[in-house]
């Protein structure tokens, strides 16, 4: 089974979220999302393997940083803001082929593995 994990190195809980997935013996793709980030169609598909809408997922601060109407946008919109703007997507996001969690706490990720 493949792992992905959507990983900023700088954040502590992105860090210690991948230390538990590779503590489960479990060797994951690591794309760093601030370098390389998704697709709208990608972050559309993991919303769905999450359960959750794009509103679930924003980091606030960054969000209003980048200038994001977040009540404003409808979904799809505000999608690809996300994807214009990374930042302001929760991190870190761990996706396996038929499900994904959100490592906040990083613990929440283990449900899926």
């Amino acid at each position: 089974m493949s792992t992905t994990i959507w990983h900023n190195p700088r954040c502590s809980k992105s860090r210690e979220t991948l230390a538990l997935v590779e503590g489960k013996g479990i060797t994951p793709v690591i794309v760093e999302y601030l370098k390389n980030p998704p697709s709208p169609a990608e972050l559309k598909r993991v919303l769905a393997l999450l359960g959750k809408g794009p509103r679930d997922i924003i980091r606030k601060k960054e969000a209003a940083e980048a200038g994001i109407d977040v009540a404003g946008l409808a979904d799809d919109a505000l999608i690809a803001a996300l994807c214009a703007h990374p930042a302001a997507i929760e991190r870190p996001i761990v996706i396996t082929a038929t499900k994904a969690a959100l490592g906040r706490p990083p613990e929440a990720v283990l449900d899926i593995l």
